[in-house]
């Protein structure tokens, strides 16, 4: 698995590592490019980066997610991060087709819908019954999204299910200019 590791300090471990896997047909270069790890550096955050190039036909068969523990999550937490995962930064995920958002929204809403019996291969719902399954105890989940985003009838549906410091809502769509400046919200709210 190709990563990109990005460390606060070139000389020190950082007190915190976040893992960036990227959405479909984006690259780990793409993290670099749009500046996230510069922007991490000019704040002074104690914080190292590692970007995932991830194949997207092994996403769905889970191998990429067993090889992202042992070549990437495992090494990190031995080099001095050694929690379980403290959350999760989500900017404009893929939650699944607007078939599905919508047999939620007409359940209705998360709270009554049922996954139903889930085949292997049926990574949406899985996604959903998480989501849905979610307790107090869960890591803290973050998510931030542009207004104009064509995911964005999923991600209200998200937001719903958060409490409203966890969300981040801007003016902008599916694209790395807004995925840059909620990058940017999440580090001065939860690092400054």
């Amino acid at each position: 698995m190709r990563s990109i590791p990005m460390p606060a300090l070139p000389t020190a471990t950082a007190s915190s590592c976040m893992v960036w896997l990227p959405g479909a047909y984006h690259a780990a270069q793409d993290f670099v490019t749009a500046g996230f790890a510069q922007a991490v550096r000019a704040r002074q955050i104690s914080l190292d980066l590692i970007f995932i190039d991830m194949e997207l036909e092994h996403v769905g068969d889970r191998s990429a997610l067993q090889k992202l523990q042992s070549d990437v999550v495992s090494p990190a937490r031995a080099a001095s991060h050694p929690d379980e995962v403290d959350g999760l930064c989500l900017l404009a995920p893929y939650l699944g087709s607007r078939i599905l958002t919508n047999e939620i929204t007409h359940a209705p809403g998360l709270a009554a819908w049922q996954p139903g019996e889930l085949a292997e291969a049926d990574e949406q719902r899985r996604v959903w019954r998480y989501i849905k399954n979610r307790h107090a105890g869960s890591p803290p989940l973050y998510l931030g999204f542009g207004r104009e985003d064509r995911f964005s009838a999923a991600h209200e549906l998200l937001a719903a299910t958060l409490p409203a410091d966890s969300v981040d809502v801007i003016s902008g769509g599916h694209e790395w200019p807004t995925w840059s400046s909620l990058w940017g919200n999440f580090l001065d709210s939860r690092f400054i």
